[in-house]
């Protein structure tokens, strides 16, 4: 087998953003990031109450694949795997955006499952932490599902996408703009509570998890809100998100304007409308699970997308794509083949 490195291009396109993530594949060795291109698409904001997805984000979408095939190109990325996660994969005109996309961009858009996703991120954390985490549950708040995983092992035993997703309940659950009353916020928390008590009746029933981790930005602003390390405090620096530091802000989030949630620390400009939601997703998930806090992981989903196909190398599987081909769609890049 070819034992030169693989560069690798995996193009998320998720809720709020488009996130090119370029890294050099070789067996035997970790991942080595190349680069990170990101440009704001806002799908989940420009979806109405039909689903369907207006013409502005459409354009914004096009722009941002346009950027993103110019910088893999630019740094030679002999493989490009290009994926929607719920945001564009649940809309109601989906077929018709990746159509406008692959006609603009000759890029053709691919749609992994919510049970794929939450396996992969899960794959991305146990990459992380790796053996000694013992058996391990993943929560992952995106802006249309969330997932969770639960296993010991490198796949998980269980891998759930429950429709969640933070910018999804804002747009059905809250209203415009805040304040929040008291009691909307005590109808989302008890709906929330029931999809969540329902789809883990499994996962309650095995052992309890030696580490509970969570990925997204979501967690990972919540965590900062709660005196967690700043992003540049490095990878490597511990990072939690505690059950009783996380409750008394979310009457403190409900009140404030999107404005002035910006303000805050940690929280993003492009998420301010949707962390209320959010908020109320994490305490959820461990107050059905029974969870004191979370821990951060740094790696997600495109990392697991990224170590899956590293594991396809190690097995000798020939790369998808050569240099200078049409990007893969996910079905080339054989994501599909994740159990």
């Amino acid at each position: 087998m070819d034992e030169s490195p693989l560069r690798l291009g995996v193009l998320d396109i998720g809720s709020n953003s488009s996130h090119l993530h370029v890294a050099d594949l070789a067996v035997g060795h970790a991942p080595r990031p190349v680069r990170s291109v990101k440009s704001a698409v806002r799908l989940a904001e420009a979806t109405d109450r039909r689903g369907v997805i207006g013409r502005p984000a459409v354009g914004r979408l096009i722009a941002a694949v346009r950027e993103a095939t110019a910088a893999a190109a630019a740094l030679d990325v002999g493989e490009l795997v290009p994926f929607a996660t719920s945001a564009l994969r649940d809309a109601a005109n989906r077929e018709d955006v990746a159509a406008e996309v692959r006609a603009a961009t000759d890029v053709t858009l691919g749609f992994i499952t919510g049970e794929q996703e939450a396996r992969l991120t899960f794959l991305a954390a146990r990459g992380w932490y790796g053996w000694s985490a013992g058996p391990m549950l993943l929560a992952d708040i995106g802006g249309g599902s969330m997932e969770l995983a639960y296993g010991a092992g490198r796949e998980p035993e269980i891998a759930l996408s429950l429709p969640l997703g933070a910018g999804r309940l804002t747009r059905h659950h809250l209203p415009p703009s805040p304040p929040v009353r008291k009691r909307t916020r005590k109808a989302l928390r008890a709906h929330v509570r029931s999809v969540l008590a329902e789809a883990t009746a499994e996962i309650a029933e095995r052992p309890a998890p030696v580490l509970a981790v969570a990925t997204s930005k979501t967690f990972t602003q919540l965590a900062r809100l709660c005196g967690a390390p700043k992003a540049k405090a490095g990878p490597y620096r511990q990072r939690h998100l505690h059950r009783d530091e996380l409750h008394p802000w979310i009457p403190k989030l409900a009140k404030l304007r999107d404005k002035e949630r910006a303000r805050l620390r940690g929280v993003k400009a492009t998420r301010a409308h949707q962390i209320l939601a959010g908020a109320i997703v994490a305490e959820g998930i461990m107050d059905v699970l029974g969870l004191d806090r979370l821990t951060i992981c740094p790696w997600a989903l495109r990392e697991g997308i990224v170590l899956h196909r590293l594991a396809e190398l190690a097995e000798g599987q020939r790369p998808c794509l050569s240099p200078g081909h049409r990007p893969a769609t996910m079905h080339d890049a054989r994501l599909h083949a994740v159990p």
